[in-house]
Formats: structure tokens, sequence, C-alpha cells
């Protein structure tokens, strides 16, 4: 049985919400009155701000492509929720990273998870090309997919550089958000 996009979408839009809410909730006032005391606190920030970009670029690109769906299947939304399920697994991650200021074991289960939800993102994007057929407007938007190709090299190689320099594989995931980014027409080039 097939169901309207938009409930899918209205769904997504209210869990990311959600995530978005516990991770800036997990940003502590500082007890004191000075610029100092805020120091402590710049690793969580930037775990956060980090964070807040990668559920930005997957709001973004998400919207995107339910755009093309036409509608949603019953495999289209247990690969959405499979998705939603990764992404809720980012406060977690971003908290334990920002609080052990971006030791080894927390870079590596960021990266984990950022990997997942990136594994989580392509298998929806298939299943709805495989529910458009041969001539699927988002299989011809997505092209070669390049970004999609690269990002989980990167991740695989920064969870893995993770155990000796938690630093670069840090810089790695910024990389791969920098990438994701830049603004990317392909959809708005098949749809207007």
């Amino acid at each position: 049985m097939k169901m309207g996009k938009n409930r899918l979408e209205a769904f997504s839009d209210g869990v990311l919400a959600i995530i978005i809410t516990i991770m800036v909730l997990e940003l502590k006032v500082p007890h004191g009155d000075c610029w100092d005391d805020l120091l402590p606190l710049l690793p969580v920030f930037l775990s956060y701000v980090l964070s807040f970009v990668y559920l930005a670029i997957y709001w973004n690109n998400h919207h995107h492509m339910i755009h093309l769906c036409q509608r949603a299947n019953g495999s289209i939304l247990w690969a959405n929720l499979h998705l939603l399920f990764w992404l809720s697994l980012i406060p977690f991650t971003t908290g334990w990273m920002g609080e052990n200021h971006f030791s080894a074991a927390p870079c590596l289960l960021y990266g984990l998870v950022l990997f997942f939800a990136g594994a989580a993102y392509w298998l929806l994007q298939h299943t709805i090309i495989k529910s458009q057929g041969a001539d699927s407007v988002l299989k011809h938007a997505v092209g070669s997919d390049w970004k999609g190709r690269l990002s989980p090299i990167l991740y695989l190689v920064a969870i893995g550089v993770s155990f000796y320099w938690p630093a670069v594989s840090l810089g790695m995931y910024v990389l791969v958000a920098l990438i994701w980014i830049i603004p990317d027409p392909r959809i708005e080039r098949v749809t207007c």
C-alpha cells in the first residue's frame, strides 16, 4: 500500500527537529559569569556546531530527495526510519566526543554513526529510485553522485585514523561536511 509523501516528510522533519533540540539541551550553562568560564565548553560547542551542520545537510538533502518522490511505499518508509535511527544517535556521539575533548574512542564512534547514516541515506535514495522504475527522475538528478561515493571512503579512513590521530579524523569529518554544504543544484535542475 502506498501513501502520500507528505506524512513521511512531516514525520522526518519532526524527528530531525527533536534530534537538534536534544543536542542543544546538552549545552550546559557554565557556573560563572566570566568569559574564561566558557573555555571548558569549547569542545562541546564545536562538536555541537559540526553535528548541527551535518543534520542541516541531511535535512536539506532529504527534503530535495523526497520532493522527487511521488508516493511512499513500505520499503521507502522502512528505509527512511533506518536513516532516522542513525541520525538519532548523533546527539549521543556529539556529547561524548565534546565532553572528552575529541579523544580516540568518541571520534571513532562519531565516525561510525556518520558512516552508517550515510549508508542509510544511500539506501533510502536507491529505494526511491527503484520504486520510480526505469525512468526515475531521482536517478537522473543524482547522476554519477561523486559526493555519495567519496564520503564513505573518507569516513572509513577517518575512523581508521582516529585510533592514532583523533584530530585528523575530526578534520576529515569537517571535510566531508564542507563537501556536502556546498549547494548542489542537481535536483533543482531536474525539477525546474
